[in-house]
């Protein structure tokens, strides 16, 4: 729904729906520290179950990350191209636009194309 706060999964679930259309699966219950609990690549491996894989950055590219090395990927963005990143999380409460900086690229664990959509 639009004009409401959203984390990074519900923006990127958001996106998909204007997009491509019906979300492929529902997304799991989760709490703050469901990946490390889990210890599993949950993120990583829906989104490698639904989007496209590439190496290249490029505006509408989905950004998934790691706040860790050796910890399972949790958190995503969507690049906005002239090296910004739009996403969500909690202690900002909503939806914004950063830099896509060093310290962002460091933690890069992958990037996507929508399918269908991203060229």
């Amino acid at each position: 729904m639009r004009g409401v706060g959203c984390d990074c999964l519900g923006l990127v679930r958001g996106v998909w729906r204007e997009v491509v259309g019906p979300e492929p699966e529902r997304a799991p219950a989760y709490s703050p520290d469901w990946a490390e609990a889990q210890g599993e690549e949950t993120l990583l491996a829906a989104a490698m179950r639904h989007f496209v894989p590439t190496s290249e950055i490029k505006a509408g590219s989905i950004l998934v990350f790691r706040w860790r090395a050796n910890v399972p990927a949790k958190h995503l963005g969507i690049a906005a191209g002239n090296g910004r990143l739009i996403h969500a999380y909690d202690s900002a409460g909503r939806v914004v636009e950063t830099v896509l900086s060093t310290p962002w690229r460091r933690r890069l664990a992958a990037i996507f194309d929508f399918p269908g959509v991203t060229d």
